[in-house]
């Protein structure tokens, strides 16, 4: 099995999305960021676009964001970002 991130993602008002994770791709105020295990740790601004997560089971998701920002440290990703729109 490979190697899996923990995701969270935080809206103002709660937890939007926790869970294990492939993968995630969000938009930073640097450009688009793709994360897998393993990646060098980062703290950076988000801008407005989506975060796409793509979960260890069921489809990829994306969640619309304004703006907010992302931390990447030992396997773990944590969004913080207002708004959150749900996933359709």
């Amino acid at each position: 099995m490979a190697d899996l991130l923990r995701v969270d993602i935080v809206g103002s008002d709660a937890v939007k999305w926790r869970g294990t994770a492939s993968s995630v791709v969000a938009p930073t105020v640097e450009g688009e960021i793709g994360l897998l295990a393993g990646h060098e740790p980062i703290l950076s601004l988000l801008r407005a676009g989506s975060v796409k997560v793509t979960p260890s089971s069921g489809d990829a998701q994306e969640f619309a964001i304004a703006g907010g920002f992302i931390s990447f440290d030992h396997d773990v990703v944590t969004v913080v970002v207002d708004p959150v729109t749900e996933p359709a």
